[in-house]
């Protein structure tokens, strides 16, 4: 997955459709067509056992980091954690075992790579086909900084692309399942065979579309919902 996101609904609307007991948010964060790394970005979380809405930032600070300008400096490289290695990676593995949430989105971008039957570069913008939000699974942790400033900060678990998304990109989301929620959200569950288990899900791209659009996308000042209009593709690429 490639490291831009939409989401349109603000914080009242995903309490609502996230089935939350409640936010920890004052107000909304901006409805955002055009999600880029190091971005405030809604997460749901495990709260005194209640699923609650939360927000970071996104690439996850790894605890080691001493301060803020190299915590920052590195959150662009781990906004996304494979699905295959995060119980190993040091930067991911204690968030893995000890906070893991779900990062709510409208869609997300993709990129189109030369191994792929589509033009290298072609952006498509991925939701699903009823318009609800997609549940994708995160990590996500808190981090202070020797001034005492604390940054929660979150990424997104990526898997093996199947079906039609593997002819765009060779990575997609791990999206979990309304029926799983509870599991990989509890805090006390950290077997990490179970963990592993959670994110194997059949027919991952169930459901989902992949829309040409236009190149717009590319510039992170670019937002608005006519980002993610799709666009005709000329011939010989096509459509699914």
């Amino acid at each position: 997955m490639c490291g831009r996101y939409a989401q349109s609904l603000g914080a009242e609307e995903l309490v609502e459709s996230f089935d939350l007991a409640g936010s920890t948010l004052d107000q909304s964060l901006p409805l955002n067509w055009n999600i880029a790394p190091t971005n405030e970005i809604y997460i749901v979380r495990s709260e005194s056992d209640s699923r609650i809405l939360d927000s970071a930032s996104w690439g996850i600070i790894a605890p080691w980091q001493k301060n803020l300008a190299d915590a920052r400096a590195s959150q662009s490289h781990a906004i996304n954690a494979r699905s295959e290695s995060i119980h190993e990676k040091p930067t991911f593995r204690h968030a893995f075992r000890t906070s893991r949430c779900l990062i709510p989105a409208s869609g997300y971008y993709e990129w189109a790579t030369s191994l792929g039957k589509y033009s290298p570069k072609q952006p498509f913008y991925i939701s699903h086909t009823s318009g609800e939000q997609l549940s994708i699974a995160g990590i996500w942790s808190s981090w202070q900084s020797e001034k005492g400033v604390v940054i929660q900060s979150a990424a997104i678990i990526t898997r093996e692309a199947v079906g039609e998304l593997a002819t765009i990109h060779s990575r997609m989301p791990v999206f979990m399942p309304r029926k799983r929620w509870q599991g990989w959200l509890d805090t006390e569950a950290r077997d990490i065979n179970r963990l592993l288990k959670l994110m194997e899900v059949d027919e991952p791209d169930a459901g989902l579309i992949a829309q040409p659009i236009s190149p717009r996308v590319n510039l992170v000042a670019n937002n608005g919902a006519e980002l993610i209009v799709p666009i005709e593709l000329g011939e010989p690429e096509t459509l699914f």
